[in-house]
């Protein structure tokens, strides 16, 4: 555990509950480019194929646009497959380190709530 953090343990709970909030978001982010680098490398497979079995006039800038789409598409996909996989970790050991600092705050039970 960092006890280094000279602003207390409520601050460093906070600090890293913030850190986890903006790792939620990349992990977000990164899950709809995913679905976006997909539908981009269907439609490049798609242009390809149809290309292949002549269900479009042959054309060099469809063919390069298909390329083009294919190859990014995977390259797009597997650059945010990576990044989410790091921030899930990142994710993880925020986590860990927060529920250490909240279980050094030794919080005690003040039992069940007075009736008036």
């Amino acid at each position: 555990m960092d006890f280094i953090s000279s602003a207390g343990p409520q601050a460093e709970i906070e600090r890293l509950e913030e850190r986890i909030e903006a790792l939620a978001a990349k992990i977000d982010n990164c899950r709809k480019v995913m679905l976006a680098a997909r539908i981009i490398l269907a439609c490049g497979g798609i242009l390809i194929a149809a290309l292949l079995t002549g269900l479009l006039q042959p054309d060099p800038l469809v063919l390069v646009t298909a390329i083009a789409a294919f190859l990014g598409g995977i390259v797009l996909l597997g650059s945010n497959k990576s990044t989410a996989a790091e921030a899930r970790e990142q994710m993880e050991e925020a986590e860990i380190k927060r529920d250490e600092w909240i279980g050094a705050l030794r919080l005690r039970d003040l039992g069940p709530p007075a009736l008036h």
